[in-house]
């Protein structure tokens, strides 16, 4: 090993690195990106650096190369990948051949899509070709000083004549809490220990079940606290991921793309010491329905755990998808049907939970029965309907009096806005007390965990983008 390939893996960035392995990757090239595989808190990693100071990380044909050479060494020993990427994207020095580099890098790291996790940090610029690479990682961790776009501030204000600095124009936050490409922002000297710490929750590879994460924290555990926070009027609002806390294992959820779409939380946490991916309605941002971003981003992270078989938990409350001229000529359509595809074509142990309220298209796509899920539960408090006693009342009795309505809507509210009518047609299997519902949620992924879905040989699928 070269004593600039030490002090590169004795930096900062890298302090969560114990004793690199002897396997580095192209030791004797010129190339500036440094990669080989390592022990990242006791997980072996594929690690790939292309954060070069005195470059500003430019990519040249050669770290093209070794790019493409660890992701297909990760691909080959089911190793997950890891890249810490500050990059002003490819030299221009060199030319097409750069972009020729990246774009080989690219399509490697496309091909191990959904076979080895693809975990980015971003720890300085990530600009152009560099800008795509972490579009392509299943999970991006940002600096809180880094910024990332595809076309920067000088091309923007040229074609376009609007001023704009890189912070605004890609900064992290804008990633967080705009776009999306960003499932967490953290100090720069924290990046590789939040991505050591999202993969405690992820397997090597997709022939691998998630690693088990003991806890003392009993399965039996009641949890009465959270019937309790659901408000006392059906338009109140209140915080899911209390709900969420409440039922994992030590209270321990990890939040993924929080600023981003912040009417659907996505995450994960363990329940008896099994990792899962939770999916939840957000009733404190726009009372919960479903829009364009939120159905982006829930059909994104059910592929994910899909892809590495982690059993899904949805807690619905919502009261459908949020109207809007806007969003359906934005397409609301097609994204919508997103989150629908995701779900029905996960073949993960999957149990959806209604908290509170599960209405018309949103009753389906948050992974009903319908959707082929393997348990659908619901608090005595539930609503499953079509619709809310009132809208359904604008529809079945306009022209009424306002005291005949009245009447209408109360009986509504005691025939249909409960789990029981579901239940009695199948659609719902069980009603179950808010304090039970760590207990059955546990009993549930321990009994599902051997589930095995065989989904016939195809190329692939034409997921609706």
């Amino acid at each position: 090993m070269t004593n600039s390939t030490i002090d590169a893996l004795n930096s900062p960035t890298l302090s969560h690195v114990t004793t690199p392995s002897t396997l580095q990757i192209r030791q004797g090239t010129p190339a500036h990106a440094i990669a080989g595989v390592h022990d990242l808190d006791g997980r072996p990693v594929m690690l790939i650096r292309a954060e070069d100071p005195e470059h500003r990380g430019a990519l040249t044909p050669e770290d093209g190369d070794t790019l493409t050479a660890a992701a297909n060494l990760a691909l080959e020993k089911h190793l997950p990948i890891v890249l810490l990427l500050a990059s002003s994207g490819a030299d221009a020095n060199h030319g097409v051949a750069a972009l020729d580099g990246w774009g080989r890098a690219a399509r490697v790291l496309a091909k191990a899509s959904g076979v080895v996790p693809i975990l980015a940090g971003v720890t300085g610029p990530a600009v152009s070709g560099t800008a795509l690479l972490i579009g392509l990682a299943d999970i991006v961790v940002m600096a809180d000083d880094a910024y990332a776009f595809v076309s920067g501030p000088v091309p923007v204000r040229q074609m376009t004549g609007v001023q704009v600095d890189v912070e605004e124009l890609g900064g992290a936050n804008v990633h967080y809490r705009d776009t999306g490409a960003a499932s967490i922002v953290v100090p720069h000297d924290d990046v590789l220990p939040t991505i050591s710490d999202i993969l405690r929750f992820l397997p090597n590879h997709n022939e691998n079940e998630p690693p088990f994460n003991p806890s003392s924290d009993p399965i039996d555990r009641e949890t009465p606290e959270a019937g309790e926070l659901l408000p006392d009027t059906p338009t109140g609002s209140y915080d899911v991921r209390d709900v969420i806390s409440l039922v994992v294992d030590d209270h321990d959820f990890l939040e993924l793309r929080g600023g981003w779409a912040a009417n659907l939380v996505t995450g994960f946490g363990s329940i008896g010491g099994r990792p899962v991916g939770i999916v939840a309605n957000q009733p404190m941002a726009i009372a919960g329905t479903l829009d364009i971003p939120a159905s982006q981003k829930g059909a994104r992270f059910v592929a994910m755990c899909d892809a590495f078989n982690l059993p899904i938990i949805t807690f619905v409350d919502t009261p459908g998808f949020y109207p809007g001229k806007d969003l359906e000529w934005r397409g609301m359509i097609r994204h919508g049907a997103q989150m629908a595809f995701a779900y029905a074509r996960a073949t993960v142990p999957r149990i959806s939970l209604v908290l509170r309220k599960s209405y018309g298209g949103a009753f389906i796509v948050m992974d009903s029965k319908t959707m082929g899920n393997d348990a659908y539960l619901a608090w005595p408090t539930a609503e499953i309907a079509v619709m809310g006693a009132t809208q359904a009342a604008q529809i079945l009795q306009r022209g009424e009096s306002e005291e005949t309505i009245a009447t209408w809507v109360e009986d509504y509210e005691e025939t249909y806005l409960n789990p029981y009518v579901g239940a009695e047609r199948g659609f719902v299997d069980a009603v179950i007390d808010p304090a039970d519902t760590r207990k059955e949620l546990a009993d549930l992924v321990d009994l599902f965990s051997s589930k095995r879905e065989q989904l016939p040989q195809r190329r692939h699928d034409n997921s609706p983008l």
